[in-house]
């Protein structure tokens, strides 16, 4: 029953309306069930590269900004990758399964020209290197289960890994069974809720769907689709590249400078960084845009000005990344790129449209569980 959107080479559910719903309205259903109880979401469009060989540590230590030295096999860390120039160019969670062997995952529409990158790099500047990479895209079906009862969901059908807070905390992976099916277990989240990320093999996808759907039936378990994932990230304020970057974004620029390996000696795209341009004040910044007038849904894209009553030419300081209506929240939700926006928070600012301007208040980019209590559930 759902409706569907083509992402990359892909189509992908959008969203699932039930009895005559439209997208507004479906949307708002499967948020809620999702902050409330429990969702499903088919995540198999996810890019997926293994990393294999005795210096894969290295590899990924000179590709992605973050350190892997100390990634203990088990675990998951998001991955931030740049190109040679500074900007962000992908970002996706990387697992070590192996010692020698890291599951890294792409964004949809990244996954070839991703892999390209790492083959570039590893063909043509690190040839020494004894590393091999192969696409694993569509190797693994993935589902991910979100929410405050998605361990209660997952653990009758899970078999071989503890599904404990304690024994597999945010950010782990493990293997085991799931309805007998060899099984990938991550435990993250893009909702800000309790989260799991189930793979398998692609032919079992669609029974291990169906035997998901079945054990969360009791507690009202309700499949989401993109759309509804786009507002729960949203009020997190977790980014999405290619819409909160536009190719001229630092990590930095994002709030994603916690990521940077502060030892590390070198990383693709790291000499960049400190050309001046890249640390001049002034930068556009990730914030949080709240309308005055709480249902007032800003446009993408629309500009954002500094004062009220201005006339063309107008002095815009930034844009509109993402924009929706928040059924958890009450109230429509915007994220932005603003210049030095990280100093704007607390003002006032104005988003100018043909029928009028609209106020709005900059804030913090995460709107909802600010101290991220709700992942470790």
């Amino acid at each position: 029953g759902a409706v569907f959107e083509d992402v990359g080479m892909w189509k992908r559910a959008r969203y699932f309306p039930q009895g005559g719903e439209d997208m507004s309205a479906a949307v708002a259903r499967e948020c809620r069930a999702v902050r409330s109880s429990c969702g499903m979401f088919d995540a198999s469009t996810l890019g997926k590269i293994a990393v294999v060989g005795p210096d894969a540590t290295e590899f990924m230590n000179r590709l992605y900004v973050n350190n892997w030295t100390h990634l203990a096999v088990g675990r998951a860390r998001y991955g931030v990758l740049l190109r040679d120039d500074g900007f962000v160019y992908d970002d996706g969670v990387v697992a070590r399964v192996a010692a020698d062997h890291f599951h890294v995952t792409t964004t949809t529409g990244g996954a070839a020209r991703v892999l390209n990158l790492m083959e570039d790099y590893r063909q043509t500047e690190w040839p020494d290197l004894k590393v091999w990479l192969t696409s694993t895209t569509e190797q693994w079906a993935v589902i991910a289960v979100q929410g405050p009862r998605a361990r209660e969901v997952l653990a009758p059908l899970v078999s071989g890994i503890d599904l404990s807070a304690s024994a597999l905390p945010h950010m782990a992976v493990a293997q085991g069974s799931i309805c007998g099916v060899p099984l990938l277990l991550f435990r993250v989240s893009f909702t800000g809720e309790l989260g799991f990320e189930i793979n398998v093999p692609p032919d079992y996808g669609a029974a291990v769907w169906e035997a998901v759907r079945a054990s969360g039936a009791s507690c009202g378990i309700t499949p989401y689709g993109t759309e509804a994932m786009h507002v729960l990230r949203a009020e997190k304020g977790y980014i999405i590249v290619g819409q909160e970057t536009d190719g001229t974004a630092t990590p930095d620029d994002v709030g994603l400078g916690w990521a940077i390996g502060k030892t590390k000696p070198d990383f693709v795209g790291k000499r960049s960084l400190t050309r001046p341009a890249m640390l001049a004040p002034g930068r556009k910044q990730l914030v949080g845009l709240l309308s005055v007038d709480p249902a007032a849904l800003l446009e993408e894209g629309s500009q954002v000005v500094a004062s009220a009553g201005q006339t063309p030419p107008m002095q815009m300081i930034g844009h509109v990344t993402s924009s929706y209506p928040s059924a958890v929240l009450g109230r429509s939700i915007a994220l932005a790129m603003l210049k030095d926006g990280r100093n704007l928070i607390g003002q006032t600012l104005y988003v100018p449209m043909p029928d009028g301007e609209i106020a709005v208040q900059v804030t913090a980019p995460v709107f909802y569980d600010p101290t991220g209590a709700r992942l470790n559930g």
